[in-house]
């Protein structure tokens, strides 16, 4: 198994490629609302501007997994982090590596805290979660976790 060839900030460029791994993760629930395309990728790299960001991880020429930080307006210094990989490229530490890209990114930043929400039956998620020192209560209603930084 081999980790991603390339890890980087997405552009407009990649929105067909995350949108694609969205619509390739199926039924499961990944967090998001709703089908996402191209351009509603676009216009969240739009929205995140310098602020936040998407990263993407490709295996060779195709993009397998993405990750976000995005900014928590009521809450200056909160970043909310989320990873998606497709199920055939799990285990593998891309996610693990997209955080790492995603946590650097917060530091220099600026964010004091990084948050995020786990969706409900996520086994996958809560074990990369943990893998990476998520915060995770045991009894957490909300399914929410956050990370130091």
């Amino acid at each position: 198994m081999t980790r991603a060839t390339e890890i980087r900030r997405a552009t407009a460029a990649d929105a067909e490629g995350i949108a694609a791994i969205l619509r390739g993760m199926g039924s499961e629930n990944v967090g998001l609302e709703g089908p996402f395309d191209a351009g509603r990728v676009e216009a969240w790299l739009r929205r995140l501007g310098d602020d936040g960001a998407l990263f993407v991880a490709y295996d060779g020429s195709i993009p397998v997994a993405f990750g976000a930080l995005d900014f928590d307006t009521a809450e200056p210094g909160t970043g909310l982090l989320g990873v998606w990989v497709l199920p055939d490229h799990r285990r593998r530490g891309i996610a693990t590596d997209l955080a790492e890209a995603i946590l650097e990114f917060a530091r220099q930043h600026g964010y004091k805290r990084i948050r995020g929400r786990l969706p409900e039956g996520n086994e996958p998620a809560l074990s990369f979660l943990s893998s990476i020192g998520a915060m995770v209560p045991l009894r957490n209603p909300n399914m929410r976790f956050e990370l130091p930084l």
